[in-house]
């Protein structure tokens, strides 16, 4: 069963959701602030964190950044819900490592089948462990660890899963469409400057090894081996 918190200072909202996501099989906790939602994760790592941009303490962001930071909850899960709908907004919470963005207000038919699909992802990434090699970069998928000169090199969920996809697809071209749809399960319908950004940041991780990263001009981009 798995175990979602709730980061939301709404409480009427904060209590619908986790009455359906109870109904649905899940065990939840909630938590209202910022400070609070960090607290509760600390104590007992959650599977997945549905998180609010706007809480009375702490920015919803700097939330997300905080646990991404953590080594222990880096790969929590978390969807944004949000009021916060613009283009930039849901842009911003993809780039700082938020799973999928939900705009407030919505169904929570919608909800239950986004946290459902993220939650699948992770399970597919727990499947049949893998060294994936190339030049100096091993990617281990079960210890969901990544070296560079058997040097561990730390990355989010989201880069470890986008290193892994490029390697398992070495020397074919990856447009950013299909990486937006197979790397963070979303539809095109956002600028593609979050794989973009994404790729910048893993280079910059992975050192002189990311540049086996080509960029394809006006196409995407692809791994080629040394």
């Amino acid at each position: 069963m798995s175990r979602i918190l709730i980061i939301e200072d709404e409480q009427d909202l904060a209590g619908l959701i986790e009455y359906n996501l109870r109904a649905a099989g899940f065990e939840t906790e909630t938590a209202n602030t910022g400070a609070g939602g960090l607290s509760k994760a600390r104590a007992q790592p959650p599977d997945l964190v549905l998180l609010d941009l706007m809480l009375p303490d702490i920015a919803g962001s700097e939330v997300l950044r905080m646990l991404k930071l953590d080594t222990e909850l880096r790969k929590t899960s978390v969807i944004i819900v949000s009021a916060k709908g613009q283009e930039s907004d849901r842009v911003q919470g993809l780039e700082l490592g938020a799973d999928d963005y939900v705009v407030k207000p919505f169904s929570v038919r919608e909800l239950l089948l986004r946290v459902k699909a993220v939650l699948r992802r992770g399970d597919v990434e727990e499947g049949p462990a893998a060294v994936l090699t190339s030049g100096d970069i091993a990617l281990d998928t079960s210890r969901h660890q990544v070296r560079v000169k058997d040097v561990e090199v730390v990355l989010t969920a989201l880069e470890f899963r986008l290193l892994r996809t490029l390697m398992e697809r070495s020397d074919r071209v990856q447009t950013r469409e299909v990486l937006l749809s197979d790397v963070w399960g979303i539809q095109a319908e956002i600028h593609t400057r979050t794989v973009d950004t994404h790729i910048k940041r893993l280079r910059e991780k992975l050192g002189p090894a990311g540049d086996i990263i080509e960029t394809v001009r006006g196409v995407g981009y692809k791994l080629s081996p040394p």
